[in-house]
């Protein structure tokens, strides 16, 4: 009897050692088999893309008239008040750790919603011009509501141009709320002629884990014609968030320069409008109320960092209305850590003013800016 429990015992050991063996081997291939299809889904859009405009307009740019111009990151119309994202972390100045916590938006009714919301936004300001970020076309992130095309038909009297920067397989993280996959990138519209459009793709962390999470960084950059033979070259960046000690940002700030520099060489104007993720200059830095402690990602923008001709054009509220909130935790205003990464840069041959658009983030983790201009003879 105890030689017949014993070998028992043995056996139903061997069967729980057996049992693990074959969980973690099917767990190696199950990891393996995704990493093989992310890698196998993985391009990066070709530098120099043309962009089609569609709608296109015939009015021509003149010298000595006022225009305007919005930039606009939407969030793919998940940020309202009450949401957080997973990739954001924070430290309160207790010392208390935050991090987000949706990988996709709460609900297809809070997407459709915020949308609706963002829009409103935007024929309010009754811009010539509109440079918008974060628009989903197919997402699971925003249950596939097709954002670009909804603008679109509300914006009918406007040409548009769109530049894809996010094309991901199926990304599933966090586990408890899946990103999914997404398409989706920088819609620009314009109530003058766009002679031509290009995608500039910019340089991107290559990382193993990082080139499948994070975005197909690029510029859309849109030629319009001046009377006189001149042209505004238009542009709509929205470069690298997450990078750490600002990097690949500083690539990317490189590649804008020499663009601003080559163009304004021509004699053209120039005017960059988007979403910089970094705050720009010391004075917005930290110069908004919050119980949160400086965050990492961070990054400073100067003047000095601008090619010879280029300025940041300060809005007149910069210090009163931030552009950017952290999404670490849910919006509470004055807790939140806040800055201004949205705005323009432009070239001295355009005069310009600027305000940053209080929505109080009802709609985004971002607030509108808008740029009235002139181009100088």
């Amino acid at each position: 009897m105890k030689k017949a429990e014993k070998g028992r015992k043995i056996s139903g050991g061997g069967l729980v050692l057996r049992g693990i063996i074959i969980i973690f081997l099917a767990l190696i291939l199950v990891v393996g088999g995704y990493v093989i299809y992310l890698q196998s889904n993985y391009y990066r859009i070709e530098d120099h893309a043309v962009l089609e405009v569609e709608n296109n307009g015939e009015n021509v740019l003149k010298t000595g008239d006022t225009y305007s111009v919005v930039t606009y990151n939407i969030g793919f119309g998940a940020y309202g008040p009450d949401y957080s994202f997973f990739m954001d972390t924070g430290e309160m100045k207790d010392g208390t750790k935050t991090s987000g916590k949706y990988g996709k938006a709460m609900s297809l009714e809070s997407v459709e919603t915020h949308t609706e919301g963002a829009l409103g936004v935007i024929e309010d300001l009754d811009a010539d011009f509109y440079l918008l970020q974060e628009v989903d076309v197919d997402a699971d992130r925003s249950y596939h509501v097709n954002q670009k095309d909804f603008i679109k038909t509300a914006m009918a009297g406007y040409a548009s141009v769109f530049a894809n920067n996010f094309h991901s397989a199926y990304l599933f993280y966090p586990f408890s709320d899946p990103h999914g996959a997404v398409q989706a990138g920088l819609l620009n519209f314009s109530r003058y002629q766009i002679s031509e459009a290009e995608r500039r793709s910019y340089p991107v962390d290559n990382s193993f884990i990082t080139k499948f999470t994070d975005l197909d960084r690029c510029f859309a950059q849109m030629r319009l014609p001046v009377e006189g033979g001149q042209e505004l070259v238009l542009i709509n960046s929205h470069m690298s968030a997450y990078d750490e000690g600002g990097t690949i940002r500083a690539q990317q700030l490189e590649l804008l320069n020499s663009v601003m520099s080559e163009e304004y060489a021509k004699g053209n104007y120039v005017i960059v409008g988007g979403d910089f993720n970094h705050a720009m200059g010391e004075a917005v830095a930290e110069g908004f109320p919050s119980e949160q402690k400086f965050p990492a990602w961070v990054a400073v923008l100067t003047e000095d960092d601008l090619a010879d001709g280029v300025g940041i054009v300060r809005a007149e509220n910069e210090l009163e209305v931030p552009t950017c909130r952290g999404a670490d935790i849910v919006y509470t205003k004055g807790v939140n850590y806040t800055t201004v990464v949205d705005g323009f840069l432009v070239t001295d041959n355009v005069r310009a003013t600027a305000e940053n658009v209080d929505t109080d983030f009802a709609y985004s983790d971002h607030n509108p800016v808008k740029l009235q201009f002139e181009l100088i003879k």
